[in-house]
Protein backbone atom coordinates (compact mmCIF):
# COMPACT_ATOMS: atom_id res chain seq x y z
CA UNK A 1 0.00 0.00 0.00
CA UNK A 2 1.38 3.39 -0.99
CA UNK A 3 1.75 5.81 1.92
CA UNK A 4 1.55 9.60 1.77
CA UNK A 5 1.53 12.49 4.24
CA UNK A 6 -1.83 13.76 2.94
CA UNK A 7 -4.55 12.22 0.80
CA UNK A 8 -6.74 14.89 -0.80
CA UNK A 9 -10.17 13.69 -1.90
CA UNK A 10 -11.17 15.61 -5.02
CA UNK A 11 -8.92 17.10 -7.69
CA UNK A 12 -11.05 20.11 -8.58
CA UNK A 13 -9.82 23.62 -7.86
CA UNK A 14 -10.08 23.21 -4.06
CA UNK A 15 -8.17 19.95 -3.91
CA UNK A 16 -5.65 20.96 -6.56
CA UNK A 17 -4.75 24.25 -4.86
CA UNK A 18 -4.53 22.58 -1.45
CA UNK A 19 -2.39 19.77 -2.84
CA UNK A 20 -0.13 22.28 -4.58
CA UNK A 21 0.48 24.20 -1.36
CA UNK A 22 0.86 21.08 0.79
CA UNK A 23 3.37 19.55 -1.63
CA UNK A 24 5.97 22.19 -0.75
CA UNK A 25 6.86 20.15 2.33
CA UNK A 26 4.85 16.93 2.18
CA UNK A 27 4.10 13.93 -0.01
CA UNK A 28 0.59 14.43 -1.35
CA UNK A 29 -1.87 12.25 -3.26
CA UNK A 30 -4.98 13.63 -4.98
CA UNK A 31 -7.68 11.04 -5.68
CA UNK A 32 -10.39 11.87 -8.20
CA UNK A 33 -13.50 9.80 -8.94
CA UNK A 34 -13.82 11.03 -12.54
CA UNK A 35 -11.59 10.27 -15.51
CA UNK A 36 -10.06 13.74 -15.42
CA UNK A 37 -9.72 16.43 -12.73
CA UNK A 38 -12.18 19.30 -12.69
CA UNK A 39 -15.00 17.42 -14.42
CA UNK A 40 -17.73 18.94 -12.23
CA UNK A 41 -17.86 22.52 -10.89
CA UNK A 42 -14.30 23.60 -11.72
CA UNK A 43 -14.56 22.63 -15.36
CA UNK A 44 -17.93 24.38 -15.70
CA UNK A 45 -17.01 27.74 -14.22
CA UNK A 46 -17.01 31.09 -16.03
CA UNK A 47 -15.00 32.70 -13.29
CA UNK A 48 -14.23 36.36 -12.79
CA UNK A 49 -11.70 37.63 -10.31
CA UNK A 50 -13.88 40.04 -8.32
CA UNK A 51 -12.75 41.44 -4.97
CA UNK A 52 -16.19 42.84 -4.12
CA UNK A 53 -18.12 39.54 -4.05
CA UNK A 54 -19.25 37.59 -1.02
CA UNK A 55 -18.96 37.91 2.75
CA UNK A 56 -16.10 39.98 4.16
CA UNK A 57 -14.00 36.90 4.97
CA UNK A 58 -14.31 35.71 1.36
CA UNK A 59 -13.33 39.15 0.10
CA UNK A 60 -10.23 39.06 2.28
CA UNK A 61 -9.19 35.68 0.89
CA UNK A 62 -9.86 36.90 -2.66
CA UNK A 63 -7.68 39.98 -2.10
CA UNK A 64 -4.92 37.79 -0.70
CA UNK A 65 -5.00 35.74 -3.93
CA UNK A 66 -4.36 38.68 -6.27
CA UNK A 67 -0.56 38.70 -6.09
CA UNK A 68 -0.35 35.01 -7.02
CA UNK A 69 -2.64 35.43 -10.01
CA UNK A 70 -0.69 38.43 -11.30
CA UNK A 71 2.75 36.92 -10.67
CA UNK A 72 2.53 33.11 -10.42
CA UNK A 73 5.62 30.96 -9.81
CA UNK A 74 7.94 30.32 -12.73
CA UNK A 75 6.58 27.57 -14.96
CA UNK A 76 3.09 27.70 -13.48
CA UNK A 77 1.40 28.85 -16.70
CA UNK A 78 2.33 29.82 -20.25
CA UNK A 79 0.08 32.91 -20.42
CA UNK A 80 -1.41 35.48 -18.01
CA UNK A 81 -3.93 34.02 -15.57
CA UNK A 82 -5.97 37.25 -15.44
CA UNK A 83 -7.02 39.58 -18.24
CA UNK A 84 -8.82 42.93 -17.81
CA UNK A 85 -12.59 42.82 -18.13
CA UNK A 86 -14.40 45.01 -15.61
CA UNK A 87 -17.78 44.25 -14.10
CA UNK A 88 -20.84 46.47 -14.24
CA UNK A 89 -23.93 46.13 -12.04
CA UNK A 90 -26.97 47.63 -13.74
CA UNK A 91 -30.23 48.71 -12.13
CA UNK A 92 -33.75 49.64 -13.13
CA UNK A 93 -35.40 52.67 -11.53
CA UNK A 94 -36.95 50.45 -8.85
CA UNK A 95 -33.51 49.01 -7.99
CA UNK A 96 -31.63 52.24 -7.27
CA UNK A 97 -31.63 51.66 -3.50
CA UNK A 98 -30.08 48.23 -4.01
CA UNK A 99 -27.52 49.77 -6.36
CA UNK A 100 -26.55 52.36 -3.76
CA UNK A 101 -26.13 49.65 -1.11
CA UNK A 102 -23.97 47.65 -3.48
CA UNK A 103 -21.85 50.72 -4.21
CA UNK A 104 -21.27 51.46 -0.52
CA UNK A 105 -20.29 47.85 0.17
CA UNK A 106 -18.05 47.55 -2.89
CA UNK A 107 -16.09 50.77 -2.47
CA UNK A 108 -14.95 49.63 0.98
CA UNK A 109 -13.03 46.84 -0.75
CA UNK A 110 -12.08 48.40 -4.10
CA UNK A 111 -11.60 52.15 -4.04
CA UNK A 112 -11.77 52.36 -7.83
CA UNK A 113 -15.44 51.27 -7.91
CA UNK A 114 -17.53 54.15 -9.23
CA UNK A 115 -21.08 55.12 -10.06
CA UNK A 116 -22.03 55.14 -13.75
CA UNK A 117 -25.05 56.95 -15.16
CA UNK A 118 -27.32 55.38 -17.76
CA UNK A 119 -25.68 57.21 -20.66
CA UNK A 120 -22.17 56.05 -19.80
CA UNK A 121 -23.41 52.50 -19.17
CA UNK A 122 -24.94 52.42 -22.65
CA UNK A 123 -21.73 53.84 -24.11
CA UNK A 124 -19.83 50.88 -22.68
CA UNK A 125 -22.51 48.33 -23.62
CA UNK A 126 -24.54 49.89 -26.44
CA UNK A 127 -27.18 47.14 -26.51
CA UNK A 128 -28.57 48.15 -23.09
CA UNK A 129 -32.12 49.46 -23.40
CA UNK A 130 -32.75 53.12 -22.59
CA UNK A 131 -36.10 52.30 -20.98
CA UNK A 132 -34.52 49.66 -18.70
CA UNK A 133 -31.35 51.01 -17.18
CA UNK A 134 -31.49 53.84 -14.63
CA UNK A 135 -27.92 53.60 -13.38
CA UNK A 136 -24.97 51.33 -12.77
CA UNK A 137 -21.76 50.86 -10.85
CA UNK A 138 -18.48 49.75 -12.39
CA UNK A 139 -15.72 47.69 -10.81
CA UNK A 140 -12.82 48.30 -13.23
CA UNK A 141 -10.54 45.86 -11.37
CA UNK A 142 -12.63 42.76 -12.11
CA UNK A 143 -10.78 40.41 -14.45
CA UNK A 144 -11.40 37.24 -16.42
CA UNK A 145 -9.67 34.14 -15.01
CA UNK A 146 -8.17 31.47 -17.24
CA UNK A 147 -9.69 28.66 -15.17
CA UNK A 148 -8.01 25.87 -17.12
CA UNK A 149 -4.56 27.44 -16.78
CA UNK A 150 -5.00 28.00 -13.03
CA UNK A 151 -6.30 24.49 -12.36
CA UNK A 152 -3.66 22.71 -14.41
CA UNK A 153 -0.94 24.95 -13.05
CA UNK A 154 -1.71 23.59 -9.58
CA UNK A 155 -1.73 20.00 -10.83
CA UNK A 156 1.49 20.49 -12.80
CA UNK A 157 3.19 22.03 -9.79
CA UNK A 158 2.02 19.22 -7.51
CA UNK A 159 3.41 16.56 -9.84
CA UNK A 160 6.72 18.41 -10.19
CA UNK A 161 7.19 18.03 -6.42
CA UNK A 162 6.62 14.26 -6.52
CA UNK A 163 2.96 14.56 -5.66
CA UNK A 164 0.54 12.24 -7.47
CA UNK A 165 -2.92 12.44 -9.01
CA UNK A 166 -4.95 9.26 -9.45
CA UNK A 167 -8.13 9.45 -11.53
CA UNK A 168 -10.97 6.92 -11.85
CA UNK A 169 -10.46 6.49 -8.11
CA UNK A 170 -13.94 6.70 -6.61
CA UNK A 171 -13.66 6.61 -2.82
CA UNK A 172 -15.46 3.54 -1.46
CA UNK A 173 -14.39 3.48 2.16
CA UNK A 174 -12.18 5.04 4.84
CA UNK A 175 -10.61 3.24 7.83
CA UNK A 176 -8.50 4.79 10.60
CA UNK A 177 -6.10 2.58 12.54
CA UNK A 178 -2.90 3.24 14.48
CA UNK A 179 -2.77 6.87 13.38
CA UNK A 180 -3.25 6.24 9.66
CA UNK A 181 -6.20 6.43 7.30
CA UNK A 182 -6.65 3.84 4.58
CA UNK A 183 -8.56 5.07 1.56
CA UNK A 184 -10.25 2.26 -0.34
CA UNK A 185 -10.77 3.41 -3.93
CA UNK A 186 -11.64 1.96 -7.31
CA UNK A 187 -7.96 2.44 -8.22
CA UNK A 188 -6.50 0.72 -5.15
CA UNK A 189 -5.74 1.43 -1.50
CA UNK A 190 -3.70 4.34 -0.22
CA UNK A 191 -2.63 5.41 3.27
CA UNK A 192 -1.91 8.69 5.06
CA UNK A 193 -2.30 10.16 8.55
CA UNK A 194 -4.51 12.96 7.18
CA UNK A 195 -7.47 12.97 4.79
CA UNK A 196 -8.30 16.35 3.23
CA UNK A 197 -11.97 16.41 2.26
CA UNK A 198 -12.09 18.59 -0.88
CA UNK A 199 -14.84 16.68 -2.68
CA UNK A 200 -17.03 19.69 -3.48
CA UNK A 201 -20.73 18.84 -3.46
CA UNK A 202 -19.86 15.38 -2.13
CA UNK A 203 -18.02 16.57 1.02
CA UNK A 204 -20.77 15.46 3.42
CA UNK A 205 -20.81 12.07 1.68
CA UNK A 206 -17.07 11.68 2.16
CA UNK A 207 -17.44 12.71 5.80
CA UNK A 208 -19.96 9.90 6.33
CA UNK A 209 -17.38 7.36 5.12
CA UNK A 210 -15.01 8.66 7.80
CA UNK A 211 -17.66 8.62 10.54
CA UNK A 212 -17.71 12.42 10.73
CA UNK A 213 -20.88 14.45 11.21
CA UNK A 214 -22.09 16.48 8.20
CA UNK A 215 -21.68 20.24 8.08
CA UNK A 216 -25.02 20.75 6.29
CA UNK A 217 -23.61 21.34 2.84
CA UNK A 218 -26.21 22.41 0.25
CA UNK A 219 -25.18 22.08 -3.42
CA UNK A 220 -26.96 24.59 -5.68
CA UNK A 221 -27.27 24.44 -9.45
CA UNK A 222 -25.94 27.31 -11.57
CA UNK A 223 -26.90 27.28 -15.25
CA UNK A 224 -24.94 28.89 -18.07
CA UNK A 225 -25.03 28.98 -21.86
CA UNK A 226 -23.25 30.53 -24.82
CA UNK A 227 -24.70 32.13 -27.92
CA UNK A 228 -23.46 34.19 -30.86
CA UNK A 229 -24.32 37.90 -31.02
CA UNK A 230 -25.21 39.39 -34.41
CA UNK A 231 -22.16 40.03 -36.58
CA UNK A 232 -22.52 43.81 -36.30
CA UNK A 233 -22.22 43.78 -32.49
CA UNK A 234 -18.64 44.08 -31.19
CA UNK A 235 -18.53 42.72 -27.65
CA UNK A 236 -14.76 42.67 -27.12
CA UNK A 237 -14.56 45.70 -24.81
CA UNK A 238 -17.75 45.11 -22.87
CA UNK A 239 -17.48 44.58 -19.13
CA UNK A 240 -19.30 41.66 -17.60
CA UNK A 241 -22.87 42.88 -17.03
CA UNK A 242 -24.78 41.81 -13.92
CA UNK A 243 -28.25 42.68 -12.69
CA UNK A 244 -27.90 44.27 -9.25
CA UNK A 245 -30.65 41.95 -8.05
CA UNK A 246 -28.50 38.99 -9.18
CA UNK A 247 -31.18 37.60 -11.48
CA UNK A 248 -28.97 37.36 -14.60
CA UNK A 249 -25.58 38.21 -16.05
CA UNK A 250 -23.88 38.17 -19.43
CA UNK A 251 -20.29 38.69 -20.54
CA UNK A 252 -18.13 38.44 -23.66
CA UNK A 253 -16.50 35.06 -24.19
CA UNK A 254 -14.12 34.55 -27.12
CA UNK A 255 -16.31 36.48 -29.55
CA UNK A 256 -19.50 35.01 -28.19
CA UNK A 257 -21.69 35.83 -25.19
CA UNK A 258 -21.85 33.73 -22.05
CA UNK A 259 -25.00 34.19 -19.99
CA UNK A 260 -26.74 32.85 -16.90
CA UNK A 261 -29.94 33.36 -14.90
CA UNK A 262 -27.71 33.30 -11.78
CA UNK A 263 -29.89 30.49 -10.45
CA UNK A 264 -29.26 28.78 -7.12
CA UNK A 265 -31.47 25.68 -7.13
CA UNK A 266 -30.74 23.23 -4.26
CA UNK A 267 -29.74 19.80 -5.59
CA UNK A 268 -28.40 16.49 -4.38
CA UNK A 269 -24.77 15.90 -5.43
CA UNK A 270 -24.87 14.68 -9.03
CA UNK A 271 -23.60 15.19 -12.55
CA UNK A 272 -25.93 18.16 -12.81
CA UNK A 273 -27.50 19.11 -16.13
CA UNK A 274 -28.98 22.45 -17.25
CA UNK A 275 -32.71 23.01 -17.05
CA UNK A 276 -34.36 24.34 -20.21
CA UNK A 277 -36.65 26.56 -18.16
CA UNK A 278 -33.68 28.27 -16.50
CA UNK A 279 -32.17 28.97 -19.89
CA UNK A 280 -35.46 30.42 -21.16
CA UNK A 281 -35.77 32.60 -18.05
CA UNK A 282 -32.26 33.96 -18.58
CA UNK A 283 -32.96 34.76 -22.22
CA UNK A 284 -36.15 36.61 -21.27
CA UNK A 285 -34.42 38.64 -18.56
CA UNK A 286 -31.45 39.54 -20.73
CA UNK A 287 -33.61 40.58 -23.66
CA UNK A 288 -35.68 42.78 -21.34
CA UNK A 289 -32.48 44.61 -20.40
CA UNK A 290 -30.62 44.57 -23.71
CA UNK A 291 -31.23 44.41 -27.44
CA UNK A 292 -29.44 41.12 -28.00
CA UNK A 293 -31.19 38.62 -30.26
CA UNK A 294 -30.74 35.06 -28.99
CA UNK A 295 -31.52 32.96 -32.04
CA UNK A 296 -29.37 29.92 -31.39
CA UNK A 297 -27.81 28.62 -28.19
CA UNK A 298 -24.51 26.97 -29.02
CA UNK A 299 -23.90 25.22 -25.71
CA UNK A 300 -25.55 24.98 -22.31
CA UNK A 301 -24.34 23.46 -19.07
CA UNK A 302 -24.72 23.56 -15.29
CA UNK A 303 -22.47 23.24 -12.29
CA UNK A 304 -22.92 22.87 -8.54
CA UNK A 305 -21.86 25.59 -6.09
CA UNK A 306 -21.92 24.31 -2.50
CA UNK A 307 -22.77 26.37 0.58
CA UNK A 308 -23.19 25.93 4.32
CA UNK A 309 -25.65 27.89 6.45
CA UNK A 310 -23.49 30.97 7.13
CA UNK A 311 -22.07 31.21 3.60
CA UNK A 312 -18.43 30.91 4.71
CA UNK A 313 -15.96 28.22 3.68
CA UNK A 314 -15.33 25.24 5.95
CA UNK A 315 -11.59 24.85 6.55
CA UNK A 316 -10.07 22.92 9.43
CA UNK A 317 -9.79 19.63 11.28
CA UNK A 318 -12.97 17.87 12.28
CA UNK A 319 -13.60 18.39 16.02
CA UNK A 320 -14.32 14.70 16.67
CA UNK A 321 -12.55 12.63 14.00
CA UNK A 322 -8.75 12.47 14.14
CA UNK A 323 -6.86 13.32 11.00
CA UNK A 324 -9.92 14.35 9.01
CA UNK A 325 -9.56 17.83 7.51
CA UNK A 326 -12.39 19.77 5.85
CA UNK A 327 -12.00 21.98 2.77
CA UNK A 328 -15.59 22.57 1.72
CA UNK A 329 -18.38 25.09 1.15
CA UNK A 330 -16.53 27.50 -1.11
CA UNK A 331 -19.70 28.40 -2.96
CA UNK A 332 -19.05 30.33 -6.15
CA UNK A 333 -15.75 31.72 -4.88
CA UNK A 334 -13.49 28.68 -5.13
CA UNK A 335 -11.47 29.69 -8.17
CA UNK A 336 -10.87 33.37 -7.36
CA UNK A 337 -9.86 32.48 -3.78
CA UNK A 338 -7.83 29.38 -4.65
CA UNK A 339 -4.26 30.70 -4.22
CA UNK A 340 -4.85 32.01 -0.71
CA UNK A 341 -7.25 29.19 0.16
CA UNK A 342 -4.62 26.63 -0.80
CA UNK A 343 -2.08 28.36 1.45
CA UNK A 344 -4.64 28.58 4.25
CA UNK A 345 -5.46 24.89 3.99
CA UNK A 346 -1.80 23.87 3.99
CA UNK A 347 -1.01 26.06 6.98
CA UNK A 348 -3.92 24.76 9.07
CA UNK A 349 -3.43 21.14 8.02
CA UNK A 350 0.22 21.30 9.13
CA UNK A 351 -0.81 22.93 12.45
CA UNK A 352 0.81 26.29 11.69
CA UNK A 353 -2.27 28.44 12.13
CA UNK A 354 -3.63 31.19 9.91
CA UNK A 355 -1.06 32.76 7.51
CA UNK A 356 -0.11 36.20 8.77
CA UNK A 357 -1.52 38.18 5.84
CA UNK A 358 -4.93 36.53 6.29
CA UNK A 359 -4.82 36.94 10.06
CA UNK A 360 -4.12 40.65 9.54
CA UNK A 361 -7.31 40.78 7.42
CA UNK A 362 -9.41 39.43 10.29
CA UNK A 363 -9.49 35.73 9.36
CA UNK A 364 -9.37 33.37 12.34
CA UNK A 365 -9.63 29.62 12.76
CA UNK A 366 -12.94 29.75 14.63
CA UNK A 367 -14.88 31.46 11.84
CA UNK A 368 -13.92 28.77 9.32
CA UNK A 369 -13.77 25.69 11.55
CA UNK A 370 -16.20 22.81 10.93
CA UNK A 371 -16.84 22.85 14.69
CA UNK A 372 -19.11 25.90 14.27
CA UNK A 373 -21.42 23.85 12.06
CA UNK A 374 -21.22 20.38 13.56
CA UNK A 375 -22.36 21.78 16.90
CA UNK A 376 -25.32 23.54 15.28
CA UNK A 377 -26.72 20.55 13.37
Amino acid sequence: MERYDFIVVGAGIAGASAGFSLSHRARVLLIERESHPGYHSTGRSAALYVQTHGPEAVRAITRASRAFFLDPPAGFADAPLLTPRGMMFIARADQTDALERSFRESIRTVGAVRRVDAREARAMVPVLREDYIAGAILDPEAMDIDVHAVHYGYLRGLRSRNGAVVTNAELRGLDFRSGFWTAHTAAGEFSAPVIVNAAGAWCDKVAALAGAAPVGLVPKRRTAFIFDPPAEIDTRRWPSVHDVGESFYFKPDAGRILASPADETPMEPCDVQPDDLDVAIAVERIQAAARIPVTHIIRRWAGLRSFVADGLPVVGYDPKVDGFFWLAGQGGYGIETSPAMGRLCASLATRKGIPSDLADSGINERMLSPARLVAAI
